[in-house]
């Protein structure tokens, strides 16, 4: 487990290093995220945090989740995420505490969780990368970007589970894993995060400490 906040992907651009190299950033409003809920396994059986971001109008919330709110004396906010803790990081937060920007440091490495952009329903070839019909000659009429046969008339006679087909593409929750921090500005609520993050503009991120990579050196 590792401690995250929410953001939102605001664009990307590009930055320059000490050595005049471009590097391309993407940059992510993060946070505040007020801790509006605190799990135990005492209580819930996990551990976990549960945090807001983004503030929403009273009249668009529901009332039981104005509860929810008003009970822990925090601002309606338009998403509501659980990060899942260890038992000894969950004694660091409390309700009410608020994480930003600055959870993180500069030259750190993050993995960035968030839904990938929505491309409708596809064929084979732009969903799984077919090529198609090879020969596009000897009769191959208006046959030239399908999947070909999918099952078989002798045993089993049946088309197996998972078969590669045409669908519905994107919109899949997407982590991308060890991003480095270029840089922090908890003034502005900002991170710029080398490389591209998954979602469209102003999409949802959950952006939690590296699990598999430590600062560098």
């Amino acid at each position: 487990m590792s401690i995250g906040i929410l953001g939102r992907k605001v664009g990307m651009t590009q930055v320059f290093d000490e050595n005049s190299v471009m590097i391309p950033v993407t940059i992510i409003e993060a946070g505040p995220c007020p801790v509006v809920q605190k799990k135990t396994i005492e209580t819930d059986h996990y551990n976990a945090i549960q945090l807001g971001f983004l503030d929403q109008k009273r009249q668009r919330i529901r009332k039981p989740n104005l509860g929810h709110f008003d009970k822990v004396k925090v601002p309606p906010k338009r998403y509501l995420r659980e990060i899942r803790l260890d038992d000894t990081e969950i004694q660091q937060f409390e309700v009410g505490q608020e994480l930003k920007a600055d959870l993180f440091e500069l030259g750190e490495y993050v993995d960035v969780t968030g839904f990938s952009k929505g491309k409708g329903f596809t064929g084979v070839v732009k969903r799984w990368g077919f090529a198609g019909v090879s020969s596009l000659t000897h009769g191959s009429h208006e046959y030239f970007r399908h999947g070909g046969s999918v099952g078989s008339a002798t045993t089993p006679g049946r088309v197996f589970k998972g078969k590669k087909m045409p669908g519905h593409k994107g919109d899949e929750r997407v982590t991308i894993q060890n991003l480095q921090v270029i840089d922090v500005r908890p003034d502005q609520n900002i991170l710029l995060i080398k490389g591209a993050v998954p979602g469209p503009q102003n999409g949802l991120l959950i952006i939690r400490k590296a699990r598999k990579k430590q600062k560098k050196a």
